[in-house]
């Protein structure tokens, strides 16, 4: 069984933390050497994610205690999935039925990878665990699962004429549709899939690297990253699949015509 390594045995403090804020100083600095007008959004971002990560450290303690109940942590999924589902609304918005089938796509990932994960015992079923786990699911599947979305409504307004003339000849909605739906998830799968590849070689990890600076034994801290790389690469696929197969459904009518979408101006 694989445990959570969390202890982090060193604390960088306040002013290790402003510190660090000197690299910030550097690239506005490169933004006002270059003129690249991107100092207050760089300084703004900045700020808003010391903010956003404070309020959510202070906000964890409540859930990451063994001794907390995990109907906190269950909350706390629900949450993310529900804003990661809105998010995802907003940026594919033309998408049919966009809001609802986000909920259900990432909640199927939630359920199969967080199945797996404390199903098989590969980590112990804690708040301390759940929460920051299903964090990764959610998030990582986030970006992928706006552009399959939206690679799918593109080519059902771009390919039209191609798809209504397979169904024309007979085939069937989903017979018409099936080469743009795989393309689609092609799209949205690769860059995941070669980053998967280059793990190690062309870049330490996150979690990995934060483990090793808390203290732990590299060969410790690599099970827990390959875990997490596997269980990112199954909830993005997951997340998409289902997607996808639910946006392709809305895209046809019960009588196996291609809808006309509305696109906002």
């Amino acid at each position: 069984m694989i445990a959570v390594l969390a202890v982090v045995q060193g604390d960088i403090g306040i002013a290790g933390l402003a510190a660090s804020g000197i690299l910030v100083a550097v690239a506005i600095a490169i933004s006002l050497w270059r003129q690249l007008g991107l100092e207050r959004s760089l300084l703004w971002a900045s700020l808003r994610a010391l903010v956003q990560l404070l309020f959510v450290g202070w906000v964890l303690q409540f859930v990451v205690d063994p001794d907390d109940p995990l109907i906190f942590s269950v909350i706390w999924l629900t949450a993310m999935i529900g804003f990661a589902a809105y998010t995802t609304s907003r940026r594919a918005p033309d998408v049919p039925r966009v809001l609802s089938l986000s909920i259900v796509a990432y909640a199927a990932s939630a359920v199969v990878v967080l199945g797996v994960l404390f199903g098989f015992g590969i980590y112990d079923l804690e708040g301390r665990t759940l929460v920051p786990l299903a964090g990764m699911v959610v998030g990582n599947s986030l970006a992928a699962t706006v552009l399959v979305s939206r690679q799918l409504l593109i080519a059902a307004n771009e390919q039209r004429d191609l798809i209504e003339a397979r169904l024309a000849l007979g085939l069937t909605a989903k017979q018409a549709f099936q080469p743009h739906l795989r393309q689609a998830l092609r799209t949205a799968l690769v860059p995941q899939i070669e980053s998967t590849k280059a793990v190690g070689i062309v870049f330490l990890p996150g979690a990995m690297v934060g483990l090793i600076l808390a203290g732990v034994a590299p060969a410790d801290a690599v099970k827990v990253q390959v875990s997490v790389m596997y269980l990112v690469l199954g909830s993005v696929a997951t997340t998409t699949a289902v997607m996808s197969l639910g946006i392709s459904r809305e895209l046809f009518t019960p009588s196996q015509q291609l809808r006309r979408p509305t696109q906002r101006p």
